[in-house]
């Protein structure tokens, strides 16, 4: 069971995001909700990455996640056409939920391989519930048997 640390461990996954002009507010920059947004898909694709997926488990196992609570830190706003990297690593996992840090960072354009400037930080938790009732139930074996694998790998996984 992984639990809690000081400094939150390098990235599990890391996922790309272009921004649009659908994402920007008046102002010309990301609308602050559509953080959230990224972290969300970037949340599904780490599932994908690792091999679970989110429709079956509902209709074959009953069982959704839901976030249960998102604490959001900005620090610098991202603008129309920037190339980000939303991180996701785990925390901590409880017998029915997962507790994640990710970021949005901006890729710097010169090297795409150097850490980009942090724009904002996310802390979440997602809660496995009933499909039918949405009570809270315990994280499937297979949940966490490919949340240890995807810890296990040095890179986690990243995606084009």
């Amino acid at each position: 069971m992984l639990t809690k640390t000081a400094s939150p461990p390098a990235p599990a996954f890391l996922w790309p995001v272009r921004v649009y002009w659908e994402d920007t507010d008046a102002g010309g920059v990301v609308y602050y909700a559509n953080y959230l947004k990224f972290c969300e898909r970037a949340r599904s694709e780490w599932l994908r990455s690792l091999g679970l997926d989110q429709q079956a488990m509902a209709t074959r196992d009953q069982v959704l996640f839901v976030v249960s609570s998102a604490q959001v830190r900005y620090a610098a706003p991202a603008r129309l056409d920037d190339l980000l990297e939303v991180s996701v690593a785990i925390t901590q996992t409880g017998g029915a939920s997962l507790d994640l840090l990710q970021e949005v960072r901006r890729r710097p354009p010169a090297d795409p391989a150097a850490p980009g400037a942090l724009l904002a930080s996310a802390q979440v938790r997602v809660a496995c519930v009933q499909a039918g009732s949405f009570r809270p139930v315990r994280l499937p074996a297979a949940v966490l048997e490919a949340v240890a694998r995807g810890c296990a790998s040095p890179a986690g996984g990243s995606a084009k």
